[in-house]
């Protein structure tokens, strides 16, 4: 959801790219709750960050506690951000209880991208 709402907040001022530590495919509560902000990310493809290995980036931002952890060094001079969420793909109830936290989750990450893009250069 965070490289989705990025790519749409930001436009073309950065190149997004998204991987994770422990990849598990795209989730359809997180295709469903970008869907109703306007975002499609049906097309996105999970990733392993062992991908992204040598790159250099201007910002390595981490989303949950457990990829804080364990996200690698990236060459260069990136600056490292750490935005703690909860994980929306836990969520356990019925299927209105689960999207209601996707929904959360993700009005909790584009308030955060909201804010890093008006400040971000």
């Amino acid at each position: 959801m965070a490289e989705g709402l990025l790519r749409h907040a930001a436009g073309e001022r950065f190149e997004v790219a998204s991987a994770g530590t422990d990849p598990q495919g795209l989730n359809p509560g997180a295709v469903s709750a970008m869907r109703e902000a306007g975002i499609d990310i049906s097309g996105h493809q999970s990733k392993r960050v062992d991908a992204f290995a040598g790159q250099a980036f201007d910002f390595v931002i981490t989303v949950c506690d457990a990829a804080n952890e364990r996200c690698p060094v990236f060459p260069g001079r990136s600056t490292r951000l750490h935005w703690s969420f909860d994980d929306p793909a836990a969520a356990t109830g019925s299927h209105a209880e689960r999207m209601a936290v996707f929904r959360r989750v993700r009005d909790e990450i584009r308030e955060r991208i909201d804010a890093f893009v008006a400040t971000a250069n």
